[in-house]
């Protein structure tokens, strides 16, 4: 039994995998067009458009449902995971995202060379990462995304 083999055969891994591939590389061409630099850290980073939790978990979901059904147990795992992940890229995510926006700005103006009172060495460490979690339309991009890699993937490979 080779386990590899057997895992990049399997159409419903393969599908989550590239729904998870190609919105992280449309996520880093964007990036790329907007800020004219290209980021590589993009490629492996959360947040961002399109979510690529969402491209994932629902291409994972929507294969599932094709190749199994509804009433399986497949589709209901997978279904329930894309809620969790895509609840949590919107909620939990995202509110860690804004906060670390707010802290950074805090250690910019504690660390202002200006005002002496706020300079401390403590706040000159690296800033937090702002790119957590992701907006509702990057959440339903992402799932949208991963609903046509899908249907892609079971209708031009499995039908």
């Amino acid at each position: 039994m080779n386990v590899l083999y057997d895992l990049f055969h399997n159409t419903v891994f393969v599908t989550a995998g590239v729904a998870w591939a190609v919105a992280q590389v449309i996520k880093t061409i964007i990036d790329f067009y907007i800020n004219g630099k290209l980021n590589l850290e993009r490629m492996v980073g959360s947040g961002g458009m399109p979510s690529c939790h969402s491209a994932t978990v629902s291409s994972l979901a929507t294969i599932s449902l094709l190749m199994y059904g509804a009433g399986s147990f497949e589709f209901a795992i997978s279904a329930m995971l894309a809620i969790i992940v895509m609840y949590d890229a919107r909620g939990v995510r995202r509110e860690t995202g804004t906060q670390a926006v707010i802290i950074n700005e805090i250690m910019d103006y504690l660390s202002n060379p200006l005002d002496s009172r706020y300079k401390d060495p403590e706040f000159s460490q690296e800033k937090l990462k702002e790119f957590i979690g992701h907006t509702p339309l990057q959440v339903i991009c992402g799932a949208v995304l991963g609903i046509l890699i899908a249907l892609i993937s079971y209708y031009g490979f499995v039908v």
